[in-house]
């Protein structure tokens, strides 16, 4: 088997549209076809059913599909590994992080790393933290840096680096802005408008209110938090929201319980030999995490 047609099953069978990962390889539909006859021929097995516009993996195809994603990442493993011989940081290195994250705690470390390593080229790919988690699984990321899983994946090596105080808030017209100290129970009277469902955030507050035998009252939902501030401002119900982004804005409520924290930080693939330029990356974020320990506690410098 060959790479490269390895590389346009993966493509086609995630994208399910042979035109799709034809965009997706710069190539064109019909040397996208031949690739993928090229591999039927060498296990002599149909990979995909073509069923009117419907592309969709036969038994032989999802037998093959994490054998394929497996032989290409430890491909790319030994190719770096040798160039990584020469000790020079450079190359391309394949970096997911989250809006949020990407937006409020990256930019920083982001411009010293460009800044010192200008020979790489940096693949950054904004996705939910979940999508982000699921590609450094597969080998599809190097290093992802995002909002971590209440429970991690045994394979990754997980870190956290800062965490997040997240805010009960609505806005300041909200009937909720004139009431004192809230319960949880009292909450669960009024809209909220809170991260999607399958976000590793609204894990962290539906565990919250169902210690308590709560079940939120959610009407509206979205995973980006700027979209979840400004549907709060305008009184479509409390949120909770990482301290940063409240900033006077909206009027943060006072609620009995403790407050919910959660840990963003990095991820990586323990079976994965990372690149030179992923570790210098990762140096700079355990610089960045020791100072952040520092802060939280000073006795620690």
């Amino acid at each position: 088997m060959d790479t490269q047609s390895l590389q346009a099953f993966l493509a086609v069978a995630d994208s399910g549209s042979f035109s799709r990962a034809a965009d997706q390889l710069h190539l064109t539909q019909p040397a996208v076809s031949k690739r993928i006859a090229v591999l039927e021929s060498q296990i002599d097995a149909r990979l995909f059913d073509r069923i009117g516009r419907t592309v969709s993996l036969t038994e032989a195809g999802r037998v093959l599909l994490p054998r394929a994603r497996q032989i290409l990442v430890m491909v790319d493993d030994s190719r770096r590994a040798l160039t990584d011989l020469r000790g020079d940081v450079g190359g391309s290195l394949t970096l997911a992080t989250s809006h949020h994250v990407g937006l409020h705690r990256l930019p920083p470390l982001l411009k010293t790393y460009t800044q010192e390593h200008p020979e790489v080229r940096l693949d950054l790919h904004f996705l939910d933290s979940e999508q982000a988690y699921q590609g450094v699984l597969d080998g599809e990321l190097e290093i992802a840096v995002v909002t971590l899983a209440p429970h991690p994946d045994p394979q990754l090596e997980v870190v956290p680096i800062w965490v997040d105080r997240l805010c009960f808030v609505c806005a300041h017209d909200h009937p909720l802005a004139e009431r004192g100290p809230l319960t949880l129970h009292e909450l669960c009277h009024f809209d909220a408008v809170l991260p999607g469902p399958l976000t590793f955030t609204r894990t962290l507050i539906e565990s919250r209110f169902a210690a308590a035998g709560l079940t939120l009252p959610v009407t509206l939902s979205t995973n980006y938090l700027e979209t979840l501030k400004m549907m709060t401002a305008i009184g479509l119900g409390w949120s909770l929201l990482p301290e940063r982004l409240v900033a006077g804005e909206l009027h943060e409520l006072a609620v009995e319980p403790p407050p919910i924290h959660r840990p963003l930080g990095y991820l990586v693939h323990k079976g994965r030999t990372l690149s030179n330029a992923a570790r210098a990356l990762l140096t700079q974020l355990e610089r960045v995490r020791e100072q952040a320990a520092r802060e939280v506690d000073p006795k620690n410098g």
